[in-house]
């Protein structure tokens, strides 16, 4: 099991990626870029990878087992990883019952196997939607996902679910705690990019989680850099 693994996910443009230039040593973070080869918003030492099949991500998370040179794994994104095997390896499918038996049963062996049996930490970024519950009668933000995966969600396979937001500072004023700054630029235009840790009263359809205890009340908010996220499930563990 990994402990170190943690899902990012947020709608376009809360600075997802960008929350990714804090990383410590780049030179040893494994970056799978999914999307396209689209470009980070940051100058980065990442070993980048185009990823064009979605087994190369198993693959790849499989190849640097051991491996003290790498320390972090990105994967960037989940959203476009699937979609990428629905349409090359689905859609193209002479039996497409049994190819989408197939995209569920990939995330779950990358999951278990790949991603449970690896000794790096391991960071999954994706995209959410917002999406009517008929049963509950609810509108719920979570990751969108087809077939039977739909039923329990992405969000199932993680402890660690932290979202991106981008928000107002006055929305932020009642949390006080290291881990929330603000630089010259952000106090100017009155918002900042940040992640929230904690469910709310006001986000409780969302579909945020970590261990409990991990994060105390002031910290719901905190700055958008994923290596304090790593660093804090590092803290966890080690206790």
């Amino acid at each position: 099991m990994n402990n170190n693994l943690v899902l990012l996910c947020g709608k376009s443009a809360t600075g997802k990626s960008a929350s990714l230039q804090m990383l410590k040593n780049p030179e040893g973070v494994m970056y799978l870029n999914c999307e396209n080869n689209k470009k980070l918003p940051f100058k980065s030492k990442f070993k980048e990878f185009t990823i064009t099949d979605p087994t190369d991500v198993p693959d790849a998370i499989d190849s640097v087992k051991g491996d003290k040179k790498i320390h972090t794994i990105v994967v960037d994104s989940l959203t476009y990883l699937m979609d990428m095997y629905e349409s090359t390896k689905v859609l193209t499918s002479t039996n497409t019952m049994k190819a989408w038996g197939s995209y569920a049963q990939f995330l779950k062996n990358m999951m278990s196997q790949s991603v449970g049996n690896s000794d790096k930490n391991i960071i999954f970024i994706a995209h959410t939607s917002d999406i009517f519950n008929e049963s509950e009668m609810v509108n719920e933000t979570m990751v969108k996902v087809k077939g039977s995966l739909m039923n329990t969600g992405i969000e199932s396979y993680f402890s660690t679910v932290i979202a991106s937001k981008k928000l107002g500072n006055k929305r932020l004023e009642d949390y006080k705690s290291p881990l929330l700054t603000y630089n010259e630029e952000e106090t100017e235009l009155e918002f900042k990019y940040v992640f929230q840790t904690r469910l709310t009263k006001d986000t409780v359809n969302e579909r945020i989680r970590s261990p409990m205890r991990m994060w105390n009340t002031q910290e719901t908010y905190i700055d958008n850099d994923l290596q304090s996220i790593l660093d804090r499930l590092h803290e966890y563990y080690d206790e």
